[in-house]
């Protein structure tokens, strides 16, 4: 294969073509170069352009057979990309040498891994992407939620309120996810997530700004084009679910404000029992007894009764914080009415997609990240989970995707 495509000259288009920068790039010669394919090794001739203005080179054999990512054919650089998205990337060179006989070292999947990554969260910033989908159900719902991934030493540095050495150095990163939920858990009857309607999208990137700000925060934004990528702000019913984190409800207010606005209820749990375990840590019952009273009344809307329990709790700090956080989200605790109204409280989609999205993956034993490698594959992973996948590799394949080098 790789002599009949060296017989082949046609990427030869003359001494001189166009370059991007506006001037023209004259031809240097053929320059061999071997790609890793899924039948082998392959060494490939092809014509080079120099710019001399900018200083530019291109060859336009890689970008016609979609070898412009470093020295993987596409059909390796996706299955690099799909293994190294769901396992280490020791892992994913092991599956590939197993699975597919395709030898790429664990350094190169990495680096690929990380490079594809970066090419799926630039793409998915651009409109022509991903076009927008009409609202999936009458009632949608948008998730936000934050959890924390080891970061290497450097990536805290400086940072007010984390620490500078030890296993504690994490930063946030921030995830929204988007779904619908028309079915009906068969033994409950309340409303369940619809299968296959969840959608992830997730970064470590700042979710403050001010109202000076020219623009939104960089997380801001990222939630905005996944709910305009879902039709979520074209949906009839709109609920936001989250904990009670400031960001979360001020995002909501700036761009849905006409959202039913919902603590879920999974974290709003949470919150008590975490006095319960300050209350009693060492007598098991006695604070399982007190956390299900709680949340028993938290549930049925009794938020009255919650309130006056943690303010009688005089000598936990954590009772009077979590009492503080009743009572400025009691508008949004209104379980009974919101269930009343067919509408989901929290299902621990927010939960189960920290997990699922981040920890799986990126909080494993040993593993300390960068930021620019943690939002790479986090990038990565969503695109997989959310089933973009085969999306991105039919957009990447258009004429005008542009290259991406993995250096």
């Amino acid at each position: 294969m790789a002599r009949q495509l060296n017989r082949d000259t046609s990427d030869y288009s003359g001494p001189r073509r166009p370059c991007p920068c506006g001037r023209e790039a004259r031809y240097a010669g053929r320059l061999p170069k071997t790609f890793q394919t899924v039948v082998g090794a392959m060494t490939l001739e092809r014509a080079y352009y120099y710019c001399d203005a900018c200083g530019a080179g291109q060859f336009p054999r890689d970008r016609a057979l979609g070898l412009q990512q470093g020295s993987l054919s596409p059909g390796v650089l996706r299955m690099a990309g799909s293994a190294a998205a769901l396992v280490s990337f020791a892992e994913a060179s092991s599956l590939l040498h197993e699975l597919a006989g395709v030898a790429v070292r664990t350094k190169h999947v990495e680096r690929a891994a990380e490079a594809l990554g970066r090419a799926i969260s630039a793409a998915e910033r651009g409109r022509e992407a991903f076009a927008p989908d009409p609202p999936a159900a009458p009632t949608m719902y948008l998730g936000m939620d934050g959890t924390g991934v080891p970061v290497r030493k450097q990536e805290v540095a400086g940072r007010a309120g984390k620490q500078a050495d030890g296993s504690a150095r994490t930063r946030e990163v921030k995830l929204v996810v988007v779904w619908t939920a028309e079915s009906t858990h068969p033994k409950t009857g309340r409303p369940h997530r619809d299968k296959g309607s969840l959608s992830y999208t997730a970064a470590i990137e700042s979710a403050a700004s001010r109202d000076t700000d020219p623009e939104p925060s960089a997380f801001a934004q990222r939630v905005w084009r996944e709910a305009r990528r879902r039709g979520f702000q074209r949906a009839p019913r709109q609920v936001v679910l989250g904990d009670g984190a400031a960001w979360i409800w001020n995002i909501c207010r700036e761009f849905f404000p006409r959202a039913i606005q919902i603590v879920d209820l999974y974290h709003a749990k949470e919150h008590l029992w975490a006095v319960a375990r300050q209350l009693h840590p060492s007598d098991e019952t006695r604070r399982k007894q007190w956390a299900d009273a709680l949340c028993a009344q938290l549930e049925d809307g009794h938020l009255d009764q919650v309130l006056a329990t943690l303010r009688a709790a005089t000598g936990s700090e954590k009772a009077q914080q979590c009492a503080g956080y009743v009572e400025n989200n009691r508008h949004r605790m209104r379980y009974p009415v919101f269930r009343a109204a067919g509408l989901s409280v929290g299902s621990g989609v927010l939960e189960s997609g920290c997990k699922s999205t981040v920890g799986t993956r990126l909080k494993r034993p040993g593993m300390h990240w960068t930021v620019a490698g943690a939002n790479a594959i986090i990038s990565l992973r969503c695109c997989v989970l959310s089933g973009r996948y085969e999306d991105y590799w039919a957009y990447r394949s258009a004429p005008t995707e542009p290259a991406v080098s993995e250096n």
